[in-house]
């Protein structure tokens, strides 16, 4: 079996209903998958929730229900329908308390104790249970309002509490240097830069043993240690198993080869240490390949702040798509925002580009090229004659902007794809509005000329088309749907033929086409 291109999101915490943070994740690495997958590979997307921790049991308790059954609730009414409101095409979707993924910890687990990697200590420290983790002084800041006097939780602002416990550790002390000359020989294994760097440094720090059990005294929603039930995993510990526990590991030898290493993991910059220096630890004492690259995103801010629910800064993604619909959120945030970077959403934002984007450049575009062919050909692609060196600079656009798009995506660079290809688009646009086909349809004798100009423009959108199909798959596919019905399904079609010229064949009936985006006047 070959190996597929194997992309993850982070797994997220059932605690409450998702809101566009999530969806704005979900969203990078499913453009991801489905680019590799245009490409003609193999291309598989795991997404899915982390269902244990504290967290989750206090969330539970507080909403008078038990974790399993509010954990139920929130994925079948929350989580599921985001898939399909933001047209998520993932292969599979784990939840951690499903018996695949207990099953498969525990053998983990017990790998790891085997190997002697698992001792019995005990430890005093800052724990916040938002984060699921022990705070070191460098990771708390000056409570301010209610909690001033404190220190908090520079990510939840919130006050950790103290905590005493014997607990199972993990000796990822042992593995600093292993750690370091991974980094070393792959150099783009943590990604962007910055993100790398900072992992780099904290690992050059110094690294303790990590505690991952929690006794039943405490609390007992999570999967128990399986050589002492008197404890239970730690979240994290046992939520970064998903990547493997959702393949095969411990039961299907052959699709864990098929899909393992992952080639890129996607996660919040918060959580970027679980994922590049504890998970690859892990995986290193189990005799397992770290994933070929962890890519950690930046924060998506609402009024300067990181989006939060408990801030009132939390948007449910369907309130975007209820008006603006799932192609256009998809657009916006893979375009809008640096992939890597903070960046801030803003209604005022969304509704401009919304219009000066999609519905004048790229569904303008569409809709008055297939009116002109129904206008002036009856509906039929007319064949092209002799070109000029404008249709011939269409041409070369769309081929730059393919290969750019390719570039930028090999990159996880979906805001720089995206600038590429949208060169063809304002390209195409200045083409028809210089070579004015409606002028040149005013004279019967110029009708070669009208042919080979309108052609060209149906070329540039099947090529747009193929190239934005991963990014804006419903608009996309109504769009060929009216050109490329002679070609094939637009799935089937491989980016490659983007960057080849003359596909469309001349005779071909046009389907209808309604407007791909249509105005919208008001928002929120």
């Amino acid at each position: 079996m070959s190996k597929s291109f194997y992309v993850t999101t982070p797994i997220f915490y059932v605690n409450d209903a998702p809101h566009i943070g999530h969806a704005y994740t979900e969203v990078a690495c499913d453009v991801l998958t489905r680019w590799h997958r245009q490409k003609g590979e193999d291309a598989f997307l795991l997404t899915g929730t982390d269902e244990h921790g504290e967290k989750v049991l206090r969330t539970a308790l507080g909403n008078n229900t038990d974790p399993k059954s509010w954990t139920d609730k929130l994925v079948q009414e929350s989580w599921l329908p985001l898939l399909e409101t933001i047209d998520i095409d993932n292969q599979d979707f784990i939840r951690t308390t499903e018996t695949r993924h207990e099953v498969a910890v525990q053998k983990f687990l017990q790998k790891l104790y085997d190997e002697d990697f698992i001792y019995q200590g005990s430890f005093e420290g800052n724990y916040c249970v938002g984060c699921e983790e022990y705070k070191n002084d460098g990771d708390l800041i000056d409570g301010t309002a209610e909690f001033e006097g404190q220190r908090v939780c520079a990510i939840h602002s919130k006050p950790v509490e103290q905590l005493n416990e014997t607990n199972y550790f993990f000796k990822l002390s042992q593995f600093q240097d292993k750690l370091l000359a991974h980094y070393d020989a792959n150099p783009d294994f943590v990604q962007p830069a910055s993100a790398k760097n900072e992992v780099v440094s904290f690992v050059k720090q110094g690294l303790s043993d990590l505690s991952i059990s929690r006794s039943k005294e405490r609390f007992d929603w999570g999967i128990d240690i399986p050589w002492d039930n008197d404890h239970i995993t730690y979240v994290w510990f046992d939520a970064l198993l998903n990547y493997i526990t959702a393949i095969g590991y411990g039961s299907d030898e052959e699709k864990l080869a098929s899909l393992w290493p992952a080639d890129v993991q996607v996660v919040g910059k918060d959580i970027l240490r679980f994922h590049a220096v504890i998970w690859p630890a892990m995986l290193m004492a189990a005799g397992l390949q770290p994933p070929k690259q962890v890519f950690g995103h930046g924060w998506l801010l609402v009024g300067g702040e990181k989006m939060s629910k408990s801030k009132l800064t939390g948007i449910s993604p369907n309130q975007i798509t209820d008006i603006f619909g799932s192609d256009a959120f998809r657009y916006y945030f893979m375009k809008a925002i640096g992939f890597g970077s903070d960046g801030s959403f803003s209604w005022e934002d969304l509704s401009a580009r919304y219009n000066a984007e999609l519905a004048n450049g790229f569904g303008n575009l569409a809709s008055r090229t297939v009116a002109m062919v129904n206008r002036y050909f009856d509906g039929v692609v007319p064949a092209p004659t002799e070109t000029t060196e404008a249709d011939n600079q269409v041409a070369a656009v769309a081929k730059v902007a393919a290969v750019s798009a390719d570039r930028a995506m090999g990159k996880i660079a979906p805001h720089d794809a995206i600038a590429s290809i949208w060169q063809l688009v304002d390209e195409l646009n200045n083409y028809i509005t210089t070579q004015e086909p409606w002028k040149i349809a005013k004279d019967q004798a110029n009708n070669d000329r009208l042919a080979t100009v309108l052609y060209t423009a149906l070329e540039g959108l099947r090529c747009l088309a193929v190239m934005l199909h991963p990014i804006m798959p419903k608009s996309t596919s109504r769009l060929w749907g009216s050109i490329g019905g002679s070609l094939g399904e637009i799935g089937s079609q491989k980016l490659e033929t983007a960057s080849q010229w003359g596909l469309i064949e001349a005779g071909t009936q046009l389907g209808d086409l309604a407007a791909l985006f249509p105005r919208v006047e008001e928002t929120p």
